[in-house]
């Protein structure tokens, strides 16, 4: 199970958005979020390591440089979002009374690019032990909220109550 064009739209809007909401949490002008190096994949582009069954999205970093043997300094990183779609639709469906795409895409993309700019920014380290990575995921979950409070609806305000200290919304298809 794979976005179709109109879940795929909404993806895209959902990061553009996001985008503008950490823009403006992390810089003066929200034109600055674009130093960042990210991309975005749905399920039916990703490798076979990009694919997780423990999360929405996954992100993956990877380094470039023209020449293999090249070093490091010489090259750049940047960043892959690796959307599971198949786990998204399975919440929106099991929830659909009360879970929209929009809102839980806004949500996804905002917390996944406030990864990024942590990463970027050295505020936290990509390669981190799992109890740092637990910590990390509190912190950008606290984040998010403080991002997307300004633009809360209430579609977007279940969501976000969904990812809240007290309850997972991992939990919708356990």
């Amino acid at each position: 199970m794979h976005f179709n064009t109109f879940q795929m739209s909404v993806a895209k809007k959902a990061f553009m958005d996001a985008e503008r909401f950490a823009g403006r949490y992390y810089y003066p002008s929200p034109e600055a979020f674009n130093i960042h190096r990210y991309d975005v994949k749905n399920l039916p582009y990703l490798e076979a390591h990009e694919v997780v069954e423990r999360a929405f999205a996954h992100l993956c970093r990877y380094q470039y440089r023209k020449h293999p043997e090249a070093p490091a300094e010489e090259g750049y990183h940047f960043y892959r979002i690796c959307l599971q779609d198949d786990r998204i639709l399975d919440a929106i469906e099991r929830a659909s009374y009360f879970i929209k795409l929009n809102p839980l895409m806004l949500y996804i993309a905002t917390h996944e690019l406030v990864h990024v700019v942590r990463f970027d920014r050295g505020e936290s380290d990509f390669d981190a032990s799992p109890e740092q990575k637990e910590q990390e995921e509190d912190k950008v979950h606290d984040i998010t909220r403080q991002i997307l409070k300004p633009a809360l609806y209430p579609e977007l305000k279940l969501v976000v109550d969904c990812f809240s200290d007290s309850y997972r919304i991992g939990d919708l298809y356990h």
